[in-house]
């Protein structure tokens, strides 16, 4: 007898029977809605834990204290989405990408509501923190089992030349997950007391969230469905693989791609949620007119980012990331005297800031992922996109405000060197490897 599972596959193969050919652009578009939607519900969290949840979960703490708890939850999505990748690439494996795809967007909407509907401390205590913490985790075991392997599949049908405008379409969904997420906040804050906001106002943008998440699930699955999508990740090779192997064989490979990026995965969240606590709790710039300046920033985010597969596509994507790690270094060392400086040195850290963020940022998938063996592209593009999030992005907020509110701004600036300077050592490493591999050759260009 037919299982639930192969009926439902069956029915989703019907509905997409007439789209036998899949386009480069409509790869991009899938790539492009789908990591929109997952980090427009990031963004959401991110915000909602300096302007909400402080006052709304952590009332029994201080201003700074209550943002530093806010942020350790928040860091909690990017632990979890490596046991996501691990756990859902099972479930592909037994009942189809489909169903995995359809149950890590659904695990993802519940989570994010469940995260609108639910009480403050003042009604249920201590309760109310955990389910907080536990909504938050499944949002990052979603995230990380709705990896459908579309960007590996749009760099692999990149033409030679065109490799680093392809790898840009992949990253262009963060900047606007973040502007939609931002003009949500400001609009409900800029127009609402401060009594209806926090009791109400901040949970819309969740509901807003779970239902983009339904637009998100139908559009990717109305790609992911077609028997050409599935022919063409078959032909590439672009299926699950056991992590004990991968992790056996192409371990030096993970490490040196979720390195490679540390410096953008750095500055991505010290220009997004970080300031904005900053700003809250040190500055007197309205909270308003802060969020204008990030949604400006971050459309000059997205002007990098399509610029960065401009320049990688002339210059190579290796070079375009070591020289963007250098000026982000440079960038760091005046970080302390523009978040210092007043309204106009917060400002110019903001858009420039961005601006360096959507130039390296636009390259930092990708580089070191295709040297995975061809039956390890699929699981390895996957875990290695996991942990430099975890590793470079999960707790830069907390680490940065506790350490700048603590010891001063001047620490901002070796948290973010730090992670440069990691960058330059990892393409370093697989420069080297690249050059052993092919002796007398010069270095690719990636």
């Amino acid at each position: 007898m037919e299982t639930p599972e192969a009926s439902f596959e069956r029915d989703l193969r019907r509905v997409s029977s007439t789209h036998s050919e899949i386009a480069p652009g409509e790869i991009a578009i899938g790539v492009i809605i789908g990591r929109a939607s997952e980090h427009f519900d990031f963004f959401v969290f991110g915000i909602a834990a300096v302007l909400v949840f402080p006052q709304v979960f952590f009332p029994f703490a201080d201003g700074l204290n209550g943002t530093l708890d806010s942020f350790t939850i928040f860091a909690l999505a990017f632990i979890a989405r490596p046991v996501g990748s691990i756990a859902f690439m099972e479930l592909q494996r037994r009942f189809g990408r489909e169903t995995k795809l359809s149950v890590a967007l659904v695990c993802l909407g519940i989570s994010t509501a469940g995260i609108a509907f639910l009480p403050g401390y003042a009604t249920l205590g201590p309760a109310a923190v955990l389910l907080l913490a536990v909504f938050r985790i499944g949002q990052g075991i979603a995230v990380g089992g709705s990896w459908d392997g579309l960007p590996s599949l749009l760099a692999l049908n990149a033409p030679p030349n065109r490799r680093g405008w392809y790898a840009m379409l992949s990253q262009i969904g963060a900047p606007i997950g973040f502007i939609i997420a931002s003009a949500l906040f400001w609009y409900l804050h800029e127009n609402l007391t401060a009594e209806d906001f926090l009791a109400w106002g901040w949970r819309y943008p969740f509901y807003v969230a779970f239902a983009i998440n339904v637009v998100a699930l139908f559009a990717r699955l109305r790609l992911v469905a077609t028997n050409e999508y599935a022919r063409l990740l078959a032909e590439n090779d672009l299926e699950p693989a056991s992590v004990v192997n991968i992790t056996r064989s192409q371990g030096s490979t993970l490490l040196i791609g979720a390195f490679a990026s540390l410096a953008s995965y750095a500055l991505f969240h010290l220009v997004t949620v970080f300031p904005l606590s900053w700003i809250l709790l040190y500055s007197t710039q309205p909270v308003g007119d802060f969020l204008l300046v990030q949604m400006i920033g971050a459309v000059l985010g997205t002007l990098g980012i399509v610029l960065s597969g401009v320049i990688a596509d002339r210059i190579g994507r290796h070079r375009t990331l070591e020289t963007l790690a250098v000026l982000i270094a440079v960038f760091s060392g005046f970080a302390p005297t523009l978040l210092g400086g007043g309204e106009v040195g917060q400002d110019i850290f903001i858009l420039l800031g961005f601006f360096l963020l959507g130039l390296s940022y636009g390259q930092a998938a990708g580089v070191v992922t295709a040297n995975f063996e061809a039956n390890f592209r699929y699981t390895g593009a996957a875990l290695t996109s996991d942990l430099a999030w975890l590793i470079g992005a999960a707790f830069a907020p907390v680490v940065a405000l506790g350490l700048s509110a603590n010891f001063g701004l001047g620490y901002v600036s070796v948290y973010l060197l730090s992670g440069s300077v990691c960058t330059l050592a990892a393409l370093y490493v697989h420069r080297r490897r690249e050059a052993r591999k092919l002796p007398g050759s010069p270095p690719l260009k990636r």
